[in-house]
């Protein structure tokens, strides 16, 4: 048993040996490892908690150090396609509990492979909490998280890596983002932005990102009221035809139905719908900020075509009525019937006479798309309203203005040539050709020409004249005489129409 014991011993001798050693060199590794536990970037995004890629950030490091180590170097390596700048925008902070100590450090940036390594004079003490803050970072543009790595260097020269780092959640950023951060670095846009009235109106920058947010609303807003408005003409319509019927219950639906709609706002119309329809036991599911729910749209659609058809009816019943008796006498006598006669002779007459009352309702109905935003139903205004609360800047809503009038101006200006057109029509007349503009410099330059030779005339007549006296004065013969007299009349005749040439030059 002796024998037996005398192994056992021997190998148990070396295994605590074994153990030992491994204790002494790896137990500092393992119990005093630098542990990094904040890593975050600012949000470089107007009006919200994202972190955009490819745009300038801070970056926040921080890292304690484990018992049993001192740290005399720290080298961060920010992620594959990070861009820095230079050690002057480096921030290092040592703390020590609730201290903050300076030490002696000398701070290298390699912008290769985007690192930042920090030395120490004399080497950090197990506890201290050794934190960068690295300025001017522009992390990788990509959607999704990212991490941070590195190493850190001990007092007796052991390079070894740091632990995992917390993530970074990146945000991949737009061309219109970039541009709005480009134009908030150029000194004229600076300049502007100086002025509190510009600034908070029409910053540039703001401009730029919020007009790809607001496009989607102005979508929305333009697909609304494309989809409500061509149901609201067949209610209109139906309505408009039991407003002129001659059953009296259909004539009083009608008034009822108009009456109502067109007497309250639409404002009060889109409260009932929303929240009065769940009282009835009509259950429209409840909207989340940010989460598109179909049912909202439909409930809306449906608001808007009921309070459109309203003016509709009117509008409508308004044409039919315009159309003369007489035609609706000439079909009858032509064989045709009631339905026949307001079909096919009546309505389209009635829908030219009304194409711009309609055009100017569906701009009325447009706008009113607006008043959706006091329900939560993200159009247009709700869209811009959601920039203007995350950035205390009126801006948003001056670019929602624009996408309004990219609309209503261009229908303003259609429903006024349809309108003249129309007049023109019924008038039996044409249009009014354009006044040509008389070109009064070439009249000035022919009236200049024709006095010039007029007067170039009027000097060789007096030439002529001259001679003749001269040659009356003479003893000359009789036909010469005659001759003279002869040439004389004919100057004073060729004098005279000059005269009358000069006159008529004059009157131009």
């Amino acid at each position: 048993m002796a024998a037996n014991l005398k192994p056992m011993l021997k190998h148990a001798l070396v295994t605590a040996l074994a153990l030992s050693l491994v204790l002494t060199f790896v137990s500092p590794l393992l119990a005093g490892a630098m542990s990094v536990d904040v890593t975050t970037a600012k949000s470089n995004e107007t009006g919200t908690g994202s972190v955009l890629g490819g745009e300038p950030t801070r970056v926040t490091w921080e890292a304690l150090v484990g018992d049993g180590e001192q740290v005399s170097a720290v080298s961060v390596k920010l992620p594959e396609g990070s861009v820095i700048t230079d050690e002057s925008s480096v921030k290092v902070t040592v703390l020590e509990g609730t201290t903050r100590l300076s030490p002696e450090n000398t701070v290298t940036m390699n912008k290769g492979d985007a690192s930042v390594d920090v030395s120490f004079s004399a080497p950090l003490q197990p506890g201290q909490r050794l934190r960068l803050e690295m300025y001017k970072v522009s992390l990788p543009n990509v959607n999704g998280e990212v991490f941070l790595t590195g190493t850190y260097t001990l007092a007796d020269g052991n390079m070894l890596d740091l632990a995992p780092s917390p993530s970074i959640e990146v945000t991949h950023a737009s061309p219109a983002e970039r541009l709005s951060t480009w134009l908030g670095e150029q000194p004229a846009v600076q300049a502007w932005n100086s002025v509190t009235f510009l600034r908070l109106f029409f910053q540039p920058e703001l401009i730029v990102s919020s007009i790809p947010v607001v496009a989607v609303g102005w979508l929305i807003s333009l697909g609304l009221v494309l989809v409500g408005f061509p149901l609201a003409i067949p209610i209109g319509l139906v309505a408009a035809f039991m407003k002129i019927a001659r059953s009296r219950i259909l004539h009083v639906l009608a008034a009822i139905y108009t009456g109502v709609v067109r007497g309250t706002p639409l404002f009060l119309q889109i409260y009932i719908y929303f929240f009065g329809l769940p009282l009835l036991g009509i259950n429209v599911n409840s909207y989340v900020l940010g989460v598109v729910d179909i049912n909202q749209y439909v409930l809306a659609i449906v608001v808007l075509a009921v309070n459109s058809g309203a003016y509709l009816c009117e509008i409508f019943r308004a044409g039919i009525q315009s159309v003369p008796k007489g035609q609706f006498e000439a079909s009858r006598s032509l064989g045709m019937t009631g339905p026949q006669t307001m079909f096919y002779v009546i309505i389209p007459q009635t829908i030219r006479r009304v194409i711009p009352t309609m055009t100017s309702e569906f701009i009325l109905l447009y706008k009113d798309t607006s008043l959706l935003a006091a329900v939560g139903v993200m159009e247009l205004m709700l869209y811009s309203r959601s920039i203007v609360s995350l950035t205390g800047n009126m801006t948003p809503y001056i670019v929602a203005a624009c996408f309004y009038l990219i609309v209503t101006l261009p229908l303003i200006r259609v429903v006024g040539n349809l309108e003249k057109r129309l007049a023109l029509a019924d008038s039996g007349g044409t249009a009014p050709k354009k006044k040509r503009r008389k070109n009064r410099r070439g009249a000035f330059t022919k009236m200049r020409e024709e006095i010039a030779v007029s007067t170039e005339q009027a000097a060789e007549v007096l030439q002529e004249q001259e001679r003749l006296e001269a040659h009356l004065d003479d003893d000359s013969e009789p036909a010469d005489m005659d001759q003279a007299l002869d040439e004389l009349q004919d100057g004073i005749a060729l004098d005279a129409q000059i005269t009358d040439a000069d006159e008529r030059g004059g009157s131009r």
